[in-house]
Parts: C-alpha cells; sequence; structure tokens
C-alpha cells in the first residue's frame, strides 16, 4: 500500500454526515443529515395535528352481553365506545388504523359549531387522510375524491359525509367479518364470559 492510500479502517467521514450517504446536495434521493432533519420535523408536526384525536376512547369496562351484541350488528360495535377501542385495536394489527382514526375525526368534525375550528379541522383531516401525499391516505373513489375537493373550497361540518360512509361501509364488509373471527375478539368474550359467570 503506498503512503497516499489510506487504510479503510482510518478513513473519517469529513462532516456529520452518515459515511454512506450518496451526496451532500438538496436533493431527496440521498440519505444526507438535512433530509433527516426535514423528516424529522415533518413527523413531528404530524404528531402534533394528530394529537387532537384521542389515543384511545375513555369508556368503561364492556359487558358480556354488550361484547356479544357486537357479533349481531356492525352499528352496536360502532356505537359502543368500548367495542370501537377493541375494534380500532384489530384494525391496528392489519394495518388499517387510519380508517378508524378518519371515521372518528369526521364524527368530531360533525358536531363542531365554531366556522374558524371547522375550518381549521377539515383542513387537517384533509391533509392527514384525504391528500394522496400522506401515509394516512384512506382509500377513497375518484368520485368521492373530486365531491370532497370541490367542498374544501369552503369546509362544513359536513364535508366529509360521503367519505366518511365509503369508509364505513369498508370496515364493515372488509374488517368486521376478520374481527369478529379474530383472537382480539374471542379472548375478550372468553374474559368478559367468564368473569360474568363468576359473579
Amino acid at each position: 500500500m503506498s503512503r497516499h492510500e489510506a487504510s479503510p479502517t482510518t478513513v473519517q467521514p469529513a462532516s456529520n454526515h452518515r459515511p454512506n450517504a450518496c451526496c451532500f446536495c438538496w436533493c431527496c434521493c440521498c440519505s444526507c443529515s438535512w433530509n433527516e432533519d426535514r423528516e424529522r420535523a415533518w413527523r413531528a408536526s404530524r404528531e402534533t395535528k394528530l394529537e387532537t384525536i384521542p389515543n384511545c376512547e375513555a369508556c368503561a369496562k364492556p359487558t358480556s352481553e354488550e361484547v356479544r351484541g357486537w357479533a349481531q350488528s356492525f352499528d352496536k360495535l360502532m356505537k359502543s365506545p368500548a367495542g370501537r377501542n377493541v375494534f380500532r385495536e384489530f384494525l391496528r394489527t392489519e394495518y388499517s388504523e387510519e380508517n378508524m382514526l378518519f371515521w372518528l375525526a369526521c364524527e368530531e368534525l360533525k358536531n363542531e359549531c365554531n366556522t374558524h375550528t371547522i375550518d381549521e379541522k377539515a383542513r387537517m383531516i384533509y391533509e392527514d387522510y384525504i391528500s394522496i401525499l400522506s401515509p394516512k391516505e384512506v382509500s377513497l373513489d375518484s368520485r368521492v375524491r373530486e365531491v370532497i375537493n370541490r367542498k374544501m373550497q369552503e369546509p362544513s361540518s359536513h364535508t366529509f359525509d360521503d367519505a366518511q360512509l365509503q369508509i364505513y361501509t369498508l370496515m364493515h364488509r372488509d374488517s368486521y367479518p376478520r374481527f369478529l373471527n379474530s383472537a382480539i375478539y374471542k379472548s375478550l368474550l372468553q374474559s368478559v364470559s367468564r368473569s360474568s359467570s363468576e359473579s
């Protein structure tokens, strides 16, 4: 090895960039620290926006009768805060929790009266669940997207009604049957049945 060649073990990165960064430019193709900082800031801003949605709804422990009722109809499940929490836990295992989060955000929006808050929340919902750039984008058809884009000119508490119905139907047809056969639901049913027979 000549004296001009450096041993691989002695080479130090020239700056605080990762040694394997493909470049030191401002492009999005590389793993340079600028991109890491930008992504960290973007994640932080998203987390702040999503703080308005409760992590889980506060609710009493469901009775065995209530848990059995969830198998009778999807409406019963969705009308129960405990049912929504358990179903949301199941959706998380299927990587589709955003459907429930979107549905809850729409419900919250419908209960809002202040026009400034409605405008703010509608834009937040759009950014978080409708925008094609969002990692939490929900699956909607093009007709519903067009309706939303028109309504977003002047958002109201019912801007997302069509989209909410479409997601509700999707959860009902697609996720709900699997939920009823899931270990999450079956073990909860077993646990509440056992505690009701003991009391």
